[in-house]
Parts: C-alpha cells; sequence; structure tokens
C-alpha cells in the first residue's frame, strides 16, 4: 500500500519493499516520481567500461551527463580541476551546470562568481510524538536505523533530531498513528548564473549540522536536463562521498605526489569501484618525483587524464579567485587533454555535441 515517505525533505508517493538491509523502495514506486529519472545500478561485477549510450530512464529521456569530481583527501585541486573544466565546456558551446556538493565549504562560486538569484531552505523532516495517541509500545524507535528515537519505559520515545536521516520510516510503522510531521532547517540552496552563462548550485549546511547528505541530495536535485553536470564532490571517502558519487556517470580523481593524497586516492578509488563508476586520474601539482603513486596506477591499469604541474603562478591566481586557463592561457591544453579522455572513455562526444 502506498505510504507517505520523506526523501531529504521532499514527499513523495512511494511503496516499500522488504530489502537485506530493512525496508527500501519499490522499484515500481520510482516511476510515479514526476518528471524525476531515476538511474539504473549496474551489477557488481562491471568494470570501467561505460555505454555511449545515458543509464537514464524513466517518464523521460534525459541526455544530461553527471561528471563527479572527487579526491578523497582534502586540498588536492578537486575544485580548481572542477571549475576549469565547466568554464572550458561552456567557453566550448556546451551547456554546462556546476553543482558544488562540498556543502560543508563550498567555494566553487568564488571563482564562477555567479549572480545569486535564490536562495532556498533546506529542511528535513524529523518526527513529532502525539503523546495523547502514543501507547509506548517502542515500535518506531525498534525500526529506527537511525538511533533518533529511543524509547524508555512509561514515557513517549525521546526523539534526537541530529540523528534523523528524514526517511518517515517511524511514521509508517506506528501502529497507533501517533507520529507527525515536522521540519528541521539544515542550511539554504543558492542558485545563480555565473562566467560564461554557467548555471551554478551550491548548497551551505548550517554550523555545526552534521547531515550532509540530504542537503548534497537537494542539490542534485537542482541539476538541469540536457547538459553537463560538473558536480564538485566533498572531500573524504564517507557518506558524503557515497551520496554524491553514485549515480555518476564518470568520476575524475583529483591526486596529488605525496604520501597522503596516494592514501586516500586509494580509498576513493574502492568506493567508485565498489560503485561501479568508470573512474580516471588527474594529477595535480605533479612533480615526476614520487614513484609510489606511478607504480599504484600501473598496478591498478588507472588512466590519467591530464597532468597538471606544480607551478607557482596557479597558486597564486588561485588565491585571488581565478580561472587558471583564463589566466595561463597555457593549461588550456590541459583541460583539452582532460576533455578529450572523458569523451574517450564515456564513448560521447561532449565539445560541438549533445552530451
Amino acid at each position: 500500500m502506498p505510504v507517505r515517505v520523506w526523501d531529504a525533505g521532499r514527499e513523495e508517493e512511494a511503496g516499500w519493499a522488504e530489502g537485506p538491509s530493512g525496508l527500501l523502495k519499490n522499484a515500481s514506486a520510482l516511476s510515479v516520481e514526476k518528471d524525476r529519472p531515476t538511474r539504473e545500478v549496474l551489477p557488481a561485477s562491471s568494470k570501467n567500461v561505460r555505454s555511449a549510450e545515458p543509464r537514464w530512464y524513466g517518464r523521460r529521456q534525459d541526455r544530461s551527463m553527471n561528471i563527479v569530481i572527487a579526491s578523497g583527501k582534502g586540498g588536492t585541486g578537486k575544485t580548481t580541476i572542477a571549475v576549469n573544466l565547466a568554464y572550458f565546456l561552456a567557453r566550448s558551446g556546451q551547456v554546462v551546470q556546476y553543482l558544488d556538493c562540498d556543502v560543508e565549504e563550498p567555494n566553487g562560486h568564488l571563482f564562477l562568481k555567479p549572480r545569486i538569484e535564490s536562495q532556498v531552505s533546506a529542511t528535513v523532516m524529523v518526527p513529532t510524538i502525539v503523546e495523547k495517541k502514543c501507547t509506548f509500545c517502542g515500535e518506531c524507535s525498534t525500526k529506527c536505523q537511525y538511533n533518533a528515537l529511543v524509547s524508555l519505559p512509561g514515557i513517549p520515545p525521546l526523539v534526537f533530531p541530529g540523528l534523523c536521516h528524514g526517511c518517515g520510516l517511524c511514521i509508517h510503522v506506528c501502529p497507533e498513528n501517533a507520529i507527525a510531521e515536522d521540519k528541521r532547517e539544515i542550511g539554504r540552496l543558492e542558485k545563480g548564473v555565473g562566467l560564461e552563462n554557467i548555471s551554478c548550485v551550491h548548497g551551505v549546511l548550517n554550523v555545526g549540522e552534521a547531515m550532509a547528505v540530504p542537503l548534497i541530495r537537494k542539490v542534485k536535485d537542482c541539476g538541469l536536463d540536457n547538459c553537463v553536470h560538473i558536480i564538485d564532490a566533498p572531500p573524504g571517502t564517507a557518506c558524503p562521498l557515497v551520496a554524491t558519487i553514485g549515480d555518476a556517470d564518470l568520476a575524475i580523481m583529483v591526486t596529488e605526489p605525496t604520501p597522503f593524497g596516494l592514501h586516500d586516492l586509494s580509498i576513493a578509488v574502492s568506493v567508485a569501484e565498489k560503485l561501479s563508476i568508470p573512474l580516471g586520474l588527474v594529477i595535480n601539482r605533479d612533480t615526476n618525483h614520487f614513484p609510489p603513486l606511478e607504480r599504484y596506477i600501473e598496478k591498478h591499469s588507472l588512466d590519467v587524464f591530464t597532468r597538471i604541474p606544480e607551478d607557482r603562478r596557479i597558486a597564486e591566481h588561485y588565491s585571488k579567485g581565478d580561472i587558471i586557463i583564463s589566466a595561463l592561457p597555457e593549461y588550456t591544453s590541459r583541460i583539452h587533454d582532460l576533455v578529450s579522455s572523458i569523451e574517450r572513455v564515456s564513448g560521447t562526444t561532449i565539445i560541438g555535441g549533445a552530451a
């Protein structure tokens, strides 16, 4: 029977099915989501191979392409690559949207300089207990996978909003209909148009807020149809990265020739491979003097899309908020190599053609 559930603060009509880790959405229920396509999940055995056809299906055929720029380690130059790639594609005539999913510290707007046209509060659903109806059965706290509800004898369940993921399961399982919905603000969404008419969306998580994933989903839900999405992923390899990269057509891992860079790169590559996401590398601040990275690349047969040499001028222009390929045109060829590699791996013509 259809029930009311909440996904990252947005209500949807959906069904439930029993899965290995609890209640999951029925595949049939996905078809009722209006104007929102779903992604096909590739089998675990799939390698870094992608057909030229996009994996979108649903009520419409969305020809968009999701390119996620990730790193694992923070500070490797992920945003530098993301904004310069977006700028290069837009200047080449491609329709581009920049989605900054690094919601704890978004900074792509410092380079693309969008005129902010809208600011929207981002909320998630949290339960509130209707004490007159509650029989203290504890069913809600038993089923909650995030320990956001705690039942004690003789009193209504205690709600911990900071742990709640807004899934709505507690409302569904309560036999007395004693749980109502409330909303909690976790941050805001900002949208605008930046350099070269690039549509820009970024989320700003409230200070001290732990629920980055719902805001990341809201940023991605703002994706336009029929364009290339350049998605700036958060650093690290935990839930925020998985939420960002899960439906990517291609992941570009930006790394640096240092022990820390290699360590975190290996974890990020493992995440992408487990999710069957095709990937390639960008080596930033390349010095050609770190053999462990080269051995790792060779051992795992990874594709290096481009290398950006260590150059103090890049750091100087970065500190000013400049687009590198605009300030230093000699690096345009490096981004062109990156785009050529994306086209080769994805089997999709990006420059001079629709995504």
